[in-house]
């Protein structure tokens, strides 16, 4: 895929993103879960053949990333406190499950530090927007590498490490 053409796709899909977001968490929030799905972005447009970007693991990275996040941001009173285990907590479960997905760490940052709209979702955060998102962003890029390129790649591809 030409570097313009990933360009425009990441593109068409953060608009989505930003739409679907701002819905649920209004703008103030919608920016903080709008990082993480840029650089799901990157990776799914620019690199998608990457174990990192397959649908495994931008969905089970966002979305256990995500419950890690809540529960962290609702059982630990310190926010700086709560920030670090939640990053740390979903590196370690992502591992476990072997969805590694690196925007996953943006997506449990912003439960704890997402402001009142993302506060007032608790768990269902973890739904809408982050799945919601998640899979948008996965159909648009289904939808640009159509039919030039094979995405997701049908090997086994998850990443452990």
């Amino acid at each position: 895929m030409s570097g313009l053409r990933a360009g425009l796709g990441g593109g068409v899909a953060l608009f989505v993103v930003l739409w679907v977001s701002t819905l649920f968490v209004g703008q103030e929030g919608a920016a903080l879960l709008v990082a993480s799905m840029g650089a799901s972005a990157v990776l799914l447009f620019s690199a998608p053949k990457a174990p990192l970007s397959q649908p495994w693991n931008v969905l089970g990275g966002q979305t256990t990333s995500a419950l890690v996040g809540v529960t962290c941001a609702q059982s630990i009173s310190s926010s700086w406190v709560a920030a670090a285990v939640a990053v740390g907590s979903a590196i370690a479960v992502m591992n476990v499950l072997s969805c590694t997905h690196p925007p996953g760490g943006a997506t449990a940052l912003a439960a704890v530090v997402g402001g009142p709209g993302v506060e007032a979702l608790g768990y269902k955060y973890i739904l809408a927007p982050v799945l919601l998102n998640s899979c948008v962003i996965l159909l648009v890029a289904l939808f640009f590498h159509f039919p030039r390129r094979s995405y997701p790649v049908r090997q086994s591809s998850r990443v452990s490490m």
